[in-house]
């Protein structure tokens, strides 16, 4: 069905979703340009910055120690390593990966919206209002996990691996390739991203009837061990890193409990209107 309420053909949904994945495309040429025209900052201010050790998380957990009185203990004085590009046209094609990242993720609320313009005339007024709201709640959370990847868990991936050492003193130093940087920082921020999308998951599998609250809290154990194999595969081999990616994905998982009760408790009053309607018949 489309926008206007009438009836379309297969082909016409063909060409809807055509439409909406040229226009969702566009939105992330347009972000990549924007980003390489400003690369300079780009790389700068944002990704290069968690290497130098005036990085905001690294300021954080100085302060942090120092209140807690640990003195320089958590401050971070040296991340242990120096970049280079060992191919013609290295920094350029870094360049072009960095805008492309930094593009999709400016259009992706934009791209949340063309899908849930596609999908939206398909649906009953009820079913459009139960899910109303959600394509923010996505971009909402998918910002929040980039967030989250960018300040906490890659400085601390960055700064454990880039400070580990083999052997005994300095015989071998870390001269990191540029492209294996970008892709550290931007696959953690990413998946950390798409990770948080936990309590919309958990929350569409409710509404479907393939999980509820109770199934949730049955196997928490069992998820919060399935979190604990996740965190350490995205993570760093250390368990700071793998507490940092934990913590919130308990949270989420806790979070999704409470959203998945409050959508069965709005199915089951929905599915008594019209036994009560039929009754007073």
């Amino acid at each position: 069905m489309s926008t206007d309420g009438k009836e379309m053909s297969f082909l016409q949904h063909l060409e809807e979703l055509r439409w909406a994945l040229v226009r969702s495309a566009i939105a992330v040429v347009a972000g990549m340009i924007l980003a390489f025209a400003f690369s300079t900052l780009l790389f700068d201010h944002v990704i290069l910055a968690p290497q130098r050790a005036d990085f905001i998380t690294y300021r954080v957990m100085c302060r942090l120690g120092h209140l807690a009185g640990a003195g320089d203990a958590m401050c971070i004085r040296d991340v242990g390593f120096t970049f280079q590009n060992q191919t013609m046209g290295g920094q350029f094609m870094a360049d072009l990966m960095v805008s492309f990242v930094a593009g999709f993720i400016l259009a992706m609320p934009f791209v949340l919206w063309q899908l849930w313009r596609f999908i939206s005339p398909g649906l009953n007024p009820r079913e459009r209002s139960a899910v109303g709201g959600i394509v923010w709640a996505m971009a909402f959370l998918f910002l929040l996990g980039v967030a989250f990847g960018y300040f906490v868990l890659t400085p601390m991936s960055i700064q454990f691996l880039g400070s580990y050492r083999v052997g005994t003193g300095n015989a071998v130093s870390n001269e990191i390739n540029l492209d294996s940087f970008i892709g550290t920082v931007t696959s953690m921020t990413l998946w950390t991203g798409v990770v948080f999308q936990l309590p919309l998951v958990i929350l569409f599998l409710t509404r479907i009837g393939l999980v509820g609250p109770s199934f949730l809290r049955t196997y928490r154990k069992h998820a919060f061990v399935a979190i604990l194999i996740l965190a350490a595969i995205i993570t760093p081999p250390d368990v700071t890193s793998q507490i940092l990616v934990s913590l919130p994905l308990f949270l989420l998982y806790e979070v999704s409990i409470l959203l998945s009760a409050r959508a069965e408790r709005r199915q089951l009053a929905a599915a008594r209107v019209p036994t009560r309607t039929t009754s007073a018949r």
